[in-house]
């Protein structure tokens, strides 16, 4: 007997490598890939580019001390019932209507990923619909909701563009079947063209550009343009560049803001490339941690003005938990902010269509939901599957 139970404790423990082993397998791949060639010299080129590694150009870091670390960690387990909603976020599902030749409307899908449709022309932003913003799905930070739309649903798309490389922007699943379901070029700054090519992207259809650098595509006008962020896949950071996005077409214009601490830099861009009918601003994983490369509520609205903003929708928000503030405070923050100096904002629901020139009354669809559980039964598993455990680091999942 003592026998049967030590042989099945043994194939027990090598069915559980087994599946690790299989889970793990692709972590290697998930890390992308690295710059030679001539893709290597042109980083080496960019004003950007110091010793090896890019560099913001309004100096700022994350390096916290031992002491606020370990406040973090706490303020992590103490704040997990607040820093998720209540109930499940509702989501919009209902298909929409072709985009206006002349006009500019976004639908929000959740933190970054948006899709614009601007001139009649569609560009995807930032796109993520794995389960979690993580090298692996077994851990890491897990969708708070559902993705509104399959990535199979999803009309066709003229562009698809990045802002850096971190796991809640750049995610290898969803890139792969993008390039299977989607012919759209690929846009991204310098050095993340080794990521997509080795997942398989086609060299074809990837565009990298520096700061400052734009293209044509579809008709439309891109720009890369300065963040103050970093950008790194394992621990070594900013082999990468980071940036936001101007996407001009003849009459309409919008800004991307990616990831960023606030700077001065804002106002510059709003000069060279703005006025802008619609700016896209993160809001949420702030902390006092790391001021310099996540703008809060506050700076957004800050950072929107600079830009000369006209509507500004928030993102960043809702979808992970990332930091340590409760669930709904980014928006709440935002919306006191927004009335106290003038700035229209809209806050859609998740796969909500929003037109710039016919933007609804502003409605506090998040008030119920502050602070709470969410069923993870609820929340879908495309485009790869995920283990339950919810690992999460103190730090933010950039």
């Amino acid at each position: 007997m003592a026998g049967s139970r030590s042989i099945g404790r043994l194939l027990a423990g090598g069915a559980a490598l087994a599946a690790a082993g299989w889970v793990l397998k692709d972590i290697p791949a998930e890390l992308g890939g690295r710059a030679e060639g001539e893709r290597l010299e042109r980083m080496r080129r960019s004003p950007q580019f110091h010793d090896g590694v890019f560099r913001n150009s309004t100096p700022g870091g994350f390096v916290p001390s031992a002491q606020s670390a370990r406040q973090i960690f706490w303020h992590m387990f103490a704040n997990r019932v607040e820093r998720r909603p209540a109930a499940p976020v509702p989501v919009v599902t209902t298909p929409s209507g072709g985009p206006s030749p002349t006009g500019l409307s976004v639908i929000w899908y959740g933190h970054a990923t948006s899709l614009l449709e601007i001139e009649g022309r569609r560009v995807l932003l930032d796109p993520v619909w794995s389960r979690r913003a993580s090298p692996t799905q077994l851990a890491g930070p897990r969708r708070l909701h559902p993705v509104p739309v399959p990535l199979a649903g999803l009309p066709p798309l003229d562009a698809i563009v990045i802002s850096h490389d971190h796991y809640d922007h750049l995610d290898r699943a969803t890139v792969r079947r993008l390039t299977a379901l989607q012919t759209a070029p690929f846009l991204v700054p310098l050095g993340i063209g080794a990521h997509l090519e080795r997942w398989g992207v086609p060299a074809s259809r990837i565009v990298e550009l520096d700061w400052e650098e734009e293209a044509t595509v579809a008709g439309l006008r891109f720009v890369a343009t300065a963040a103050r962020h970093f950008s790194g896949r394992t621990f070594d950071r900013n082999v990468t560049l980071w940036g936001s996005w101007v996407i001009a077409g003849s009459g309409k214009r919008v800004f991307y803001a990616g990831d960023s601490g606030y700077f001065d830099g804002y106002a510059a861009i709003g000069a060279a490339h703005g006025p802008f009918d619609l700016t896209l601003m993160p809001i949420g994983a702030y902390n006092d941690a790391w001021p310099d490369i996540h703008m809060d509520p506050e700076e957004a609205v800050d950072a929107h003005l600079d830009l000369g903003g006209r509507l500004l929708l928030p993102v960043h928000w809702a979808t992970f938990a990332l930091a340590t503030h409760p669930w709904a405070e980014p928006v709440d923050r935002l919306w006191h902010e927004a009335k106290a100096r003038g700035v229209r904002i809209a806050v859609p629901r998740p796969g909500e269509r929003v037109d710039t020139v016919d933007v609804p009354m502003l409605e506090s669809w998040w008030e119920l939901l502050h602070g709470g559980g969410t069923a993870a039964s609820s929340l879908p598993r495309e485009p790869v599957q995920a283990g339950e455990p919810n690992d999460e680091s103190p730090f933010p999942r950039l």
